[in-house]
């Protein structure tokens, strides 16, 4: 018991002369960064002309990218379920986004090439109620222009600027940026490419985001959803709209670097030629 109590005391007086010794240092350590800091402001209480160093920069979304086996889980779930249920909204942007690293890359890089796509990547526009009120830019736009005809399309079909789905599994911010846009101007390209948001009409769209993109999910989409289609629309879809849809997708600018919110005044059929859209074929119901 006498050497349990005598080691027992000498680990205590260890500890104490240690945390004592530990504690001048600190003590130390914290003079010198007071009277370092006293110096300087005294010398320059201005900021450096190289600037203060800058916060690191965090992601808008709220998830962490997955790592590459979690990442294939949610990409064949994700496909599994949107092909099972096309209208699955939330599988499709999952799909989209843990498939879509290499594309979205080739989309950021293009945009950075063009001045109109670099204001865009800077500004980070969004489309939501608070940047787009829907009424307000329906009495505002003159007749015959994109905002007058982006707003009925959307009211008429009860659509909300807000409803697209967030972007959660793409870790770096400027990417998860080009995502959000690529979601968010796809009601902009239905306008402009004058298609109904129909199943016909959406493949049909599918069909221009997969030429202009290289997207994955737009060609799994394009791919893929006809099987939802009748034979006849199918035969539609196939001799009317793909070869509409790789006309337009060929020869229209990178859509991306389209500055729509600045163009809600202009003339819509003068907006279609000088993007070179063609709007698409009418087919008789």
């Amino acid at each position: 018991m006498s050497n349990m109590h005598t080691a027992r005391n000498t680990v205590t007086r260890r500890f104490m002369q240690t945390f004592a010794q530990h504690s001048r240092r600190e003590n130390t350590a914290n003079q010198m960064i007071t009277k370092r800091s006293s110096a300087s402001t005294n010398t320059r209480n201005k900021i450096p002309f190289y600037g203060l160093p800058r916060p690191e920069k965090q992601p808008e979304n709220n998830d962490i990218s997955p790592p590459p086996l979690k990442r294939l889980v949610v990409a064949a779930t994700s496909a599994v379920t949107a092909l099972v249920n096309p209208e699955r909204a939330d599988a499709v942007a999952a799909l989209g986004e843990v498939t879509g690293t290499i594309s979205l890359q080739q989309m950021y890089d293009r945009m950075m090439q063009d001045s109109i796509g670099q204001t865009i990547l800077r500004d980070k526009p969004k489309v939501d109620g608070a940047s787009i009120n829907l009424d307000v830019l329906l009495e505002t736009s003159g007749s015959g222009s994109f905002g007058e005809a982006y707003a009925k399309f959307m009211m008429q079909h009860g659509f909300d600027p807000e409803e697209r789905s967030a972007v959660r599994y793409i870790a770096d911010p400027e990417l998860a940026y080009v995502m959000l846009r690529y979601r968010q101007s796809h009601d902009f390209w239905h306008v402009l490419c004058d298609l109904p948001p129909t199943v016909l009409g959406e493949l049909a769209l599918k069909w221009v985001e997969l030429v202009q993109t290289g997207l994955p999910v737009a060609a799994l989409s394009a791919t893929f959803g006809p099987l939802q289609l009748s034979a006849n629309d199918r035969d539609v879809l196939r001799t009317i709209y793909l070869p509409w849809a790789l006309r337009v997708g060929q020869r229209a600018p990178f859509l991306m670097n389209v500055y729509y919110e600045e163009l809600f005044q202009e003339n819509l059929d003068d907006l279609r030629e000088r993007l070179m859209i063609e709007p698409a074929p009418k087919i008789k119901s």
